[in-house]
C-alpha cells in the first residue's frame, strides 16, 4: 500500500468516535486560537490587499459564495480562502505545527466551504484533525530537509493538509481522498526568500495554499486520475523537496498513534515562532535591568546562543533597516532589543522602525548558532562595561507553548484588549468552538461582522 492510500484510508476513517478525546480537545483549542487571532488581526494591512485581489479574480457575489471576514462582501470559496487566511495570518500569532502554520490555512478555508456549500458542521473538527495529522506527519518527518533547502513548511505541507481537510469536509470516498492528496503533492511549493527580504509574500502564501488544497480535492471529486506514488516515487514529493527516500512503512505506523495536533503550539507574542523564547528571555532581562537600574549605554555586547536550525531560518539574523513588520518580527536582534528596552512587544513596538535606541542596541547583539542549545531554547548573556554579566538561560519545550483552551482564551482576549474588541465576541466564539455541530457557521461570521473595519 502506497503512502497516499494509507493516508487517505486514515482520513476517511476519522470521525468523532475514532478520534481520541484529548485530540478533539486540542483541535478545539486550535480552532479557538484561529478565530480569536483572526479577530485580533482586523487592523493589520494584509487582508485588504488579499480581499481586493480576490475580488479582482473572482468578483463580488450578491448571493451565495463565502464572506470576506471583517469586510462583509462575498465571493467564491477560493477567493474567501486567500483573503481570510491573510486576516488570520496578519499578526503572525497563528498556531504552529513544527514549523508549519496549518491553522491559518485550514480554518478560513473550512469556514468558507461550510458557508458556501452548507457542508455539515458535524465533520468540521474531524476535517481539521485530518489536516493537522496529514500535514503534521510529513512536516515532522521532512522539514529538517526542506527548510534548509529554502522551502517554507507552511506551503509545502500546508497544501496537503488543506487537501486532506477539504476531502474530509466534502465527505469524499477513500479513493477520491487518495487522489486529492496525490494532487496536492503535485501542486505543492513555496519559498522562504520573502522572510530574508522582509517582504509580504508569506502573508498571502497561506491563502494560496488553501486555494490549492481545495482545488486538489475538487479535482479528485470530479474524477482526476492521480499518481499512486506521488509521495514515495522516484520523482515524487519526498525525493523532490527533501532529497531523501520516503520511508513509507515508518510513516504509516505513526498514523493514529503519534497525533500531530498534540504538537501544535501557540504564540503569546506577535513575532516569529522561533522568537517567542528570545522574547521571554528578553522580558526577564528587561525586568532585571530595571531592578538594577542598568544604563543601556553601558552594555558592551549581548551574546545570543540559539539552535542553528533557528538562527539559519531566513530573516532571523536581519538587522535592518526595516520598513515592514515582516522584517522585524523575524529578526532575532530586533525582537530582543525591543523587548529589553521596552518590555512586552506589541504591534506598535514591532512597527516602530525608526527607533534609534533599538537600532543602537541591535548593533551590539551577536547571534551565535550553538548546537548545544535545543530548539525553542536560548541563552542570552549581557556583558557590561563594568559589573558581572547578566545571563538568562531560557529552557522551553513545545509543551510550554501548547496551551489548553483556557490558555488560548486568555491569549486571544489579551490580543482583543490590545486591539479594542469587546468581550462578547470571545464568548460567542467559545460557544461555537465548544460544539460546532450545535451551531451555525453564521454565528462565527457574525462575530467578524462586528469588527471596526467591516464594510457596511
Amino acid at each position: 500500500m502506497g503512502l497516499s492510500k494509507a493516508m487517505a484510508d486514515f482520513v476517511y476513517g476519522l470521525n468523532s468516535e475514532s478520534i481520541p478525546p484529548n485530540v478533539l480537545e486540542k483541535a478545539k483549542a486550535c480552532l479557538l486560537n484561529g478565530f480569536g487571532i483572526g479577530l485580533g488581526g482586523h487592523n493589520t494591512p494584509f487582508a485588504p490587499v488579499a480581499r481586493q485581489a480576490a475580488l479582482n479574480m473572482n468578483g463580488e457575489w450578491k448571493e451565495g459564495g463565502a464572506t470576506l471576514l471583517g469586510d462583509g462582501r462575498r465571493t467564491s470559496v477560493a477567493g474567501a480562502a486567500i483573503a481570510n487566511s491573510a486576516l488570520f495570518h496578519g499578526r503572525a500569532q497563528e498556531d504552529t505545527c513544527g514549523s508549519a502554520h496549518l491553522g491559518a490555512i485550514m480554518i478560513p478555508l473550512l469556514t468558507a466551504m461550510v458557508e458556501a456549500h452548507e457542508y455539515s458542521l458535524d465533520r468540521f473538527l474531524s476535517a481539521l484533525v485530518a489536516g493537522y495529522e496529514i500535514g503534521g506527519l510529513l512536516e515532522h518527518a521532512y522539514s529538517g530537509f526542506t527548510t534548509p533547502a529554502g522551502f517554507r513548511s507552511s506551503t509545502i505541507y500546508g497544501t496537503i493538509a488543506a487537501a486532506a481537510a477539504s476531502a474530509k469536509l466534502m465527505n469524499l470516498t477513500a479513493q477520491q481522498t487518495e487522489a486529492a492528496l496525490s494532487n496536492a503533492a503535485s501542486f505543492s511549493g513555496g519559498l522562504l526568500q520573502s522572510f530574508a527580504d522582509g517582504t509580504d509574500e508569506w502573508r498571502y502564501q497561506v491563502g494560496v495554499v488553501a486555494q490549492t488544497g481545495y482545488t486538489a480535492a475538487q479535482l479528485a471529486r470530479a474524477g482526476s486520475i492521480s499518481a499512486p506514488n506521488a509521495f514515495e516515487g522516484g520523482a515524487g514529493f519526498v525525493k523532490a523537496f527533501a532529497g531523501t527516500e520516503c520511508n513509507v512503512e515508518a510513516l504509516k505506523k505513526k498514523l493514529g498513534q503519534e497525533w500531530a495536533v498534540l504538537r501544535v503550539t501557540f504564540k503569546p507574542f506577535p513575532v516569529c515562532a522561533f522568537n517567542q523564547t528570545p522574547v521571554i528571555a528578553g522580558l526577564k532581562l528587561h525586568e532585571e535591568m530595571q531592578k538594577q537600574r542598568v544604563d543601556f549605554t553601558t552594555i558592551d555586547r549581548i551574546k545570543v546562543h540559539m539552535n542553528p536550525y533557528e538562527t539559519g531560518y531566513a530573516g532571523m539574523d536581519a538587522r535592518g533597516p526595516f520598513n515592514t513588520i515582516s522584517g522585524t518580527l523575524m529578526s532575532i536582534p530586533f525582537c530582543i532589543a525591543t523587548t529589553m528596552l521596552y518590555g512586552e512587544p506589541d504591534m506598535h513596538r514591532m512597527t516602530s522602525y525608526e527607533d534609534k535606541r533599538v537600532a543602537q542596541l541591535m548593533e551590539r547583539i551577536d547571534l551565535i548558532p550553538d548546537k548545544s542549545v535545543d530548539k525553542l531554547c536560548c541563552v542570552i548573556q549581557v556583558n557590561r562595561q563594568s559589573g558581572d554579566p547578566l545571563v538568562q538561560t531560557q529552557i522551553m519545550t513545545y509543551h510550554d507553548y501548547s496551551y489548553d483552551r483556557q490558555g488560548v482564551s486568555k491569549l486571544i482576549r489579551r490580543v482583543g484588549s490590545e486591539t479594542g474588541l469587546p468581550e462578547s465576541l470571545y464568548l460567542k466564539l467559545e460557544a461555537f468552538v465548544d460544539a460546532p455541530e450545535q451551531h451555525s457557521i453564521v454565528d462565527v461570521i457574525n462575530c467578524f461582522s462586528q469588527l471596526p473595519t467591516t464594510v457596511k
